[in-house]
C-alpha cells in the first residue's frame, strides 16, 4: 500500500503540508472543510504537489521537513524546480520516491510465491560477485534479488558472464539507496552474520529460517552484506532475527555467493523450492542370482589355477574365500557378470592379435 505527503495552497495563500494513505479522500476532507483546524479556516483549498512513498514512515518523515521549509523553497517543490532546493533536500525527496517506485516494480515483477525469500545484497562490490550470487539463486529457484548502493553502480557489465545464463535474476534486480527502503514490503526479515553484534536477536540456522519462511504469512527478506566486512550493525538491527551457519571458528570466511547458495538449498530443501527437483532415478538392474556369480568365480579359479596362483597349497582355502569376497561386494546384476567371464574367456584363450 503506498503512503502520500501532499501539499494544499488555501484561500488565503499559505500552505498545509499532510500526509496519509488514501490520497483522493485526504484532499476531498479538506476541501470540504471536514478537517478541523488550519484548512477549515483558510477555504477554499486546492492540491498542488503530491508524492507516494513505500512507508508511512518515509511519507511522515518528508511531511515533517516540508513542514519547515520557506514559501519559497516550497513553491520550488511545486514548480518540481529541485535545482532551486538543497542537496540534502533533492537526496531526500527524488531519493525516497525512487526507492517507492523501485518497490513497486519489484512487487510487479516478483513471482506469485510469497513463501520464496528475497535476497537482499547490501552495499555489494563487485559485479562479478552479483553475478555468482544470482547464479546461486536460480540453481534452487529464487529470482528476486534487491540491491542496496551497489559499489560500482546499477546494472554492472560484470555480472552478467559471472551468472552463467542467470539472466533473469539481474533483469529484474531492484536498486535501493537504504536498506530500510529494500525492505519496506517485507514482514521478515533475516540478517546473515557471523560476528557478534551488540544487538540482542534471535538466531537461527539456514534450516530453521528456512522452515520459518514457507510457514509464516508475508513476505521474508534476507540481508547479506558486503564482502570486505558484511553487514554494519545498523543493517542487522533493522532485521527481525539473525540467520548464521555452524562454522569453522578459526575460520568463519565465506564469500557472498557460497553464503547464498547455503541458504537457498535449505529453502528449496523445505518444499518451497518447487521449481527444483533431484536428478531423475534410474532404476538399478537387480543383482546377479548367486548361480551366475559362482559360475564365475569358478571360471576365475580354473584360470588362476592354471597358472599356479594358488601357492603355497596351505593357504588357498583363505585365497579363495578372499576372492569370493571380493567378488560379492560389488553387487554384479547379470550382465556385469556375463560381460566380466567375457573377459576371462579372452584370456584364457592366450590369443595376441597379429601384427600387422
Amino acid at each position: 500500500m503506498p503512503y502520500f505527503t501532499y501539499m494544499l495552497r488555501c484561500g488565503d495563500g499559505s500552505y498545509f503540508v499532510g500526509h496519509g494513505e488514501n490520497l483522493d479522500a485526504d484532499v476531498a476532507a479538506h476541501q470540504a472543510g471536514a478537517v478541523p483546524g488550519y484548512t477549515k479556516a483558510r477555504q477554499p483549498v486546492e492540491l498542488v504537489w503530491s508524492e507516494d512513498f513505500a512507508t508511512a514512515d518515509n511519507a511522515q518523515a518528508v511531511d515533517r521537513q516540508i513542514k519547515g521549509w520557506s514559501r519559497a523553497k516550497k513553491e520550488a517543490l511545486i514548480r518540481q524546480d529541485y535545482g532551486a532546493l538543497s542537496e540534502r533536500a533533492r537526496k531526500m525527496l527524488l531519493g525516497k520516491a525512487k526507492a517507492a517506485r523501485n518497490l513497486q516494480s519489484a512487487r510487479d515483477a516478483a513471482p506469485g510465491d510469497l513463501r520464496k525469500p528475497i535476497v537482499i545484497l547490501v552495499r555489494p562490490q563487485l559485479g562479478e560477485n552479483i553475478g555468482k550470487a544470482a547464479r546461486a539463486m536460480l540453481n534452487f529457484g529464487l529470482t528476486e534479488m534487491r540491491l542496496v548502493a551497489p559499489r560500482d553502480g546499477w546494472p554492472n557489465p560484470s555480472a552478467g558472464p559471472a551468472a552463467s545464463g542467470a539472466d533473469i535474476v539481474l533483469e529484474q534486480a531492484q536498486v535501493f539507496e537504504t536498506v530500510a527502503d529494500a525492505v519496506a514490503d517485507c514482514n521478515h526479515v533475516y540478517a546473515t552474520t557471523v560476528r557478534k553484534r551488540g544487538v540482542t536477536k534471535p538466531v537461527v540456522t539456514p534450516a530453521v529460517a528456512a522452515e520459518q519462511i514457507v510457514s509464516a504469512p508475508g513476505r521474508s527478506a534476507i540481508l547479506f552484506g558486503p564482502e570486505r566486512s558484511g553487514l554494519e550493525t545498523e543493517d542487522v538491527a533493522i532485521a527481525h532475527a539473525i540467520l548464521t551457519v555452524p562454522i569453522n571458528p578459526q575460520f568463519g570466511s565465506l564469500n557472498l555467493a557460497q553464503a547464498v547458495i547455503l541458504v537457498a538449498y535449505e529453502w528449496s530443501k523445505t518444499g518451497g523450492g518447487d521449481a527444483v527437483s533431484s536428478p531423475t532415478e534410474v532404476e538399478l538392474d537387480p543383482p546377479a542370482p548367486m548361480e551366475e556369480l559362482d559360475g564365475m568365480f569358478e571360471q576365475l579359479c580354473t584360470m588362476l589355477e592354471a597358472k599356479n596362483y594358488f601357492f603355497p597349497e596351505g593357504r588357498a582355502s583363505m585365497t579363495r574365500r578372499t576372492l569370493r569376497n571380493l567378488l560379492t561386494k560389488p553387487q554384479w546384476n547379470s550382465n556385469e557378470v556375463r560381460t566380466f567371464r567375457g573377459v576371462l574367456s579372452t584370456l584364457a584363450k592366450d590369443k595376441r592379435k597379429p601384427v600387422e
